[in-house]
């Protein structure tokens, strides 16, 4: 299938492990411009370098922590620096610990909120003004299943969560009229390094052995499986394409069944 994505211009956060390196390698690979984002300047240089050498895409470094406005809006301007524009916005960076209601101080909560959701909306108003201008973009936001699954360990990211969906959903009716189509995507367990840490700290909030909380989680999925994270990034280059033009306001669930609201 031809996406028709040659050219365009993606900033991706989070980008330099698991399903946002996944995103900014698919991408890539359909001719994308792509500005990866995360923290760790030194690992991200190395995933760019990786990236741009497998696809022969353009890929741009950009360090920089999303739940800090100063570095949101310099990782921004880099991209416009390099390619003009930025066409794509995929909002990946940030994950919430485990933990009760007693477990987790004011302090994480602030921390972690700020980085997600507070770190989604200043990423998509940084980008809007280039997308209206041209009358055309594409936000994705990664979300999770927690948001409308809570559950009492995971307070923090279930709410997080919680109200990226709402937020992805308004957002979506803003923009529509500008042609920027706005999408969520619910991952479930997906193995990457966040979620290995995820399972152990589900196994220390818990007081379970590692083992039996995965075991656990395995058994929600109705596929019996962890997903990967290429099953992640063929779903959203998809939704940044012409081919999915008539898709905005959707959260989907790639969970493998996982999900049982309606």
């Amino acid at each position: 299938m031809n996406l028709d994505l040659g050219g365009k211009t993606a900033l991706v956060t989070g980008a330099s492990l698991g399903i946002g390196r996944a995103i900014a390698q698919e991408l890539a690979q359909e001719g994308v411009n792509v500005v990866v984002n995360a923290r760790d300047g030194e690992r991200l240089a190395a995933v760019a370098g990786a990236i741009a050498k497998m696809t022969g895409a353009r890929i741009v470094a950009a360090a920089g922590n999303m739940g800090v406005a100063d570095d949101i809006a310099r990782v921004v301007d880099s991209g416009r620096r390099e390619f003009g524009r930025i066409d794509i916005l995929i909002n990946n960076a940030g994950s919430s610990p485990a933990g009760r209601i007693h477990d987790v101080s004011d302090e994480t909560w602030f921390k972690s909120l700020t980085l997600k959701p507070m770190g989604y909306v200043r990423c998509a108003r940084a980008v809007i003004p280039d997308m209206r201008r041209q009358r055309w973009g594409r936000i994705i936001n990664v979300i999770g299943r927690s948001g409308h699954q809570p559950r009492p360990w995971y307070l923090v990211g279930g709410a997080a969560n919680a109200s990226l969906l709402n937020f992805t959903k308004a957002l979506a009716d803003e923009l529509a009229p500008d042609n920027i189509l706005v999408n969520g995507i619910n991952p479930g367990p997906v193995q990457t390094p966040r979620w290995d840490d995820h399972i152990a700290q589900g196994a220390k909030t818990t007081e379970a052995a590692a083992d039996a909380v995965l075991a656990q989680m395995i058994a929600t999925v109705p596929l019996g499986r962890v997903g990967t994270p290429e099953e992640i990034s063929g779903m959203v280059a998809f939704l940044c394409s012409e081919r999915a033009s008539f898709i905005t306001g959707a959260l989907i669930n790639i969970d493998g069944g996982g999900t049982r609201c309606i």
